[in-house]
């Protein structure tokens, strides 16, 4: 039998579900035993048990080796997922699906973490008792064959129901899952599904699971475009002033604006980009300054050579002054850009102002919550931070650019300095 290159339900329309899983409890004794099977599992089922069988993943187990994440791991691994921002999107497109109380909605990154859920608390105390909670890992190498680790494998949409799980626990429910991709890359971002009691199984779930995964990509997309069309906002005023070969990237290299230069949709960034100058395959020795979500690149030609002893001329003004709108200002000799940070970006900013030999994420932790233990908190902030920032913050210390001239403006009276702030560094700098 061909593979379908859509979504294929598990259960035919008009099929007796009851009678279904009888021949699929049936099918998969026997190829579990090697015994003779009445029937073949369907090609996504059958591919799925044969790796897992290859890898010796123990039916009746799965692997026990596997542990969930702490809360704050967890909360890393949404933020960095490339999902955080199309979260309601997902939840909205599939209320229909989970509103009666019967199923669940997750959200799973790449490696089939499970980074959201979403249900009933009835249906919510049933996935607790398979271990289908917050931060668990659902790949298939895992727990078996199930819709999200399955999704993720084959790339494509599926639904698994009642015994067509490769562990024997999960018997009882059915699952639909679909991947969901990066629309810049093409890469495999996490997977959604809905899972419930396998009496909820319906043909028409895979099909409205895989059309909300499009619906997320599109939006994705969309997102992208409007972070180019703000990064070109900033860029463009600039290139003008050039009036030089030069383009403005995002922080994966996705070109906003040229100027004077061949036009194409990307570049390849080199790997700890910092502020200054690198090789980039396609065009040469070129010379890196940051914007506000990107960076400005300038081919550099021979009569330039001279740039690279010129000494950075960025220089950074954090204005702290009003509590309510502070603000980061970047001046370069091509021109400059402001950002307005969170409050507790802020925070971080002033603190990086004040250690210019830099900070770990322990110590971060430390002068933010009180608690070196918070590390994986701190770089989550951080992640978060130098989407912005990316050229102005470089890691390995957290650190401001060691080039560049820092100014930090607070208010005439210390004890205003960033009021709302707890934070038991901001509290002692106050005094």
């Amino acid at each position: 039998m061909m593979q379908s290159t859509g979504p294929e339900p598990a259960l035919a329309a008009g099929e007796d579900p009851r009678r279904y899983a009888q021949i699929l409890t049936a099918v998969y004794d026997a190829t579990m035993t090697g015994g003779k099977s009445p029937a073949r599992p369907r090609e996504v089922i059958g591919d799925s048990w044969r790796r897992l069988q290859t890898l010796g993943i123990d039916p009746e187990l799965g692997n026990p080796a596997e542990t969930q994440m702490d809360v704050s791991d967890l909360e890393l691994s949404r933020r960095e997922s490339g999902l955080f921002d199309i979260l309601d999107d997902l939840a909205r497109g599939l209320e229909s699906v989970v509103q009666d109380g019967d199923n669940i909605l997750v959200v799973a990154d790449r490696h089939g973490r499970v980074l959201w859920r979403s249900g009933s608390t009835a249906v919510l105390d049933r996935a607790d008792d398979l271990g289908f909670v917050e931060g668990a890992n659902w790949a298939e190498d895992s727990v078996g064959t199930n819709a999200i680790g399955t999704a993720l494998v084959s790339r494509r949409a599926v639904q698994i129901f009642s015994a067509e799980h490769y562990v024997r626990s999960h018997h009882s429910w059915t699952c639909a899952g679909a991947p969901i991709r990066d629309p810049r890359t093409g890469q495999v971002l996490g997977a959604i599904d809905v899972s419930g009691p396998a009496k909820t199984v319906h043909p028409t779930t895979i099909a409205l699971v895989d059309a909300v995964a499009r619906l997320a990509e599109s939006q994705l997309r969309e997102i992208h475009r409007s972070t180019l069309d703000r990064l070109r906002s900033v860029a463009a005023p600039m290139l003008a002033r050039l009036q030089s070969p030069a383009l403005a990237v995002d922080a994966n290299g996705w070109v906003a604006a040229v100027e004077s230069v061949a036009l194409r949709n990307r570049i390849l960034l080199p790997e700890d980009l910092a502020t200054g100058r690198f090789w980039l395959p396609t065009l040469g020795v070129c010379d890196f300054e940051p914007l506000p979500g990107g960076w400005l690149v300038r081919p550099a030609g021979p009569a330039d050579s001279s740039v690279a002893d010129s000494g950075n001329t960025t220089r950074i003004r954090i204005d702290l002054r009003n509590s309510q709108k502070p603000r980061i200002e970047v001046r370069s000799e091509v021109g400059e850009w402001t950002h307005e940070p969170t409050p507790r970006h802020a925070e971080i900013l002033y603190l990086l102002a004040t250690h210019r030999q830099g900070r770990t994420a322990a110590q971060m932790a430390t002068d933010l919550f009180g608690d070196d233990g918070r590390a994986i908190t701190v770089r989550a902030e951080m992640s978060r931070l130098r989407k912005h920032l990316a050229g102005i913050i470089s890691t390995q210390p957290y650190r401001l650019d060691e080039a560049a001239t820092v100014e930090v403006i607070t208010p005439s009276d210390m004890s205003r300095l960033l009021p709302h702030s707890s934070a038991p560094a901001i509290r002692a700098a106050r005094g």
